[in-house]
């Protein structure tokens, strides 16, 4: 019955949701656009997560294990890189499991995995795009001696490469995000602080404790479940849903379109490896996939106007 789709669940830990995701038991669906997040959005989420900020609902979709083969899925992307590595790799479907695949959130998860269990590796200032020292690998840190400097953030965190979160002085003390996953207890924070010469440090136990509380204890991720096993269902749904946050543009429909409806090949796939193919062969010109899709794609193939009830076609 229609009664059960989006039905809202029990919500769960970022801690239980971040290990579902590394264990691939959560994947991303094809129509699903890639992650686009800078550093400074994903520091923005881990403040307001904080604070005891709300980061809104997540819409997750159950494929059963018998349909999941029909179609295309893909895993969540960890080690960002702004050159190398951008795209998120197909994911293996057995067809033994159910899948649960995010239709709403994407954005938002990605940049807790990547901050909690990844990387994000971004071009240094005035350095050669193609010079590989150009773009560091850095992880999250979260300073326990001091409070942001920006005016709308209150905690420190900052993407550092190994030598930059060595500094310490009396403002600066620099935890790895990722290492409070492998605290089993508050005792275990004590015995940190205290070896770390933190102890009486007020702000420092404040942070630790926030922490590992917003991470593995609060029930953060609030999440509906859509259930139903139609793909043109879940793609009309995943287009409305996805008309707040990251607005989805033109090109972004357009792909997750095609994507749902190409029936031999993954147009995700094969729009994504062209766009690449035509950069590296550009000398100087830079496409991205809206140039491509609006250049090349025939849209009478996507039957859009029958098949999405959006106004965002009406106006193109």
């Amino acid at each position: 019955m229609d009664a059960k789709k989006s039905a809202f669940q029990t919500p769960i830990t970022i801690k239980e949701t971040i290990e579902s995701i590394h264990k691939k038991k959560y994947l991303l669906p094809a129509i699903q656009r890639e992650f686009v997040w800078g550093p400074e959005k994903i520091i923005r989420l881990f403040d307001s997560l904080m604070r005891e900020y709300t980061i809104g609902s997540f819409l997750l979709w159950n494929v059963d294990k018998d349909k999941s083969k029909e179609f295309q899925f893909y895993e969540f992307i960890t080690k960002y890189h702004e050159r190398d590595y951008t795209h998120n790799p197909k994911a293996e479907i057995t067809g033994k499991d159910d899948i649960t695949a995010i239709l709403d959130g994407q954005q938002r998860l990605t940049a807790l995995y990547i901050g909690i269990k990844g990387s994000y590796s971004y071009k240094i200032p005035r350095k050669r795009w193609e010079n590989d020292d150009a773009f560091p690998k850095r992880k999250l840190f979260l300073n326990l001696l001091s409070k942001s400097d920006e005016f709308d953030l209150e905690y420190n965190f900052s993407f550092l490469t190994k030598e930059e979160a060595i500094k310490k002085d009396a403002e600066t003390f620099w935890f790895e995000v990722s290492k409070i996953v492998e605290f089993e207890s508050l005792r275990d924070i004590n015995k940190f602080l205290r070896e770390n010469g933190l102890i009486e440090c007020p702000f420092a136990e404040e942070c630790l404790f926030k922490l590992y509380q917003v991470i593995t204890e609060d029930r953060v991720i609030n999440y509906y479940l859509e259930t139903s096993q139609k793909l043109d269902k879940v793609l009309n749904i995943f287009i409305r849903v996805n008309s707040g946050g990251t607005e989805l543009n033109y090109s972004d429909l357009l792909l997750s379109i095609a994507t749902a409806q190409w029936k031999t090949k993954d147009a995700r796939e094969e729009i994504t490896s062209f766009v690449d193919e035509i950069n590296r062969i550009g000398e100087g010109f830079e496409f991205n996939k809206d140039f491509v899709l609006k250049s090349c794609l025939v849209l009478s193939d996507l039957d859009i106007a029958f098949k999405v009830d959006n106004p965002t076609f009406a106006k193109s």
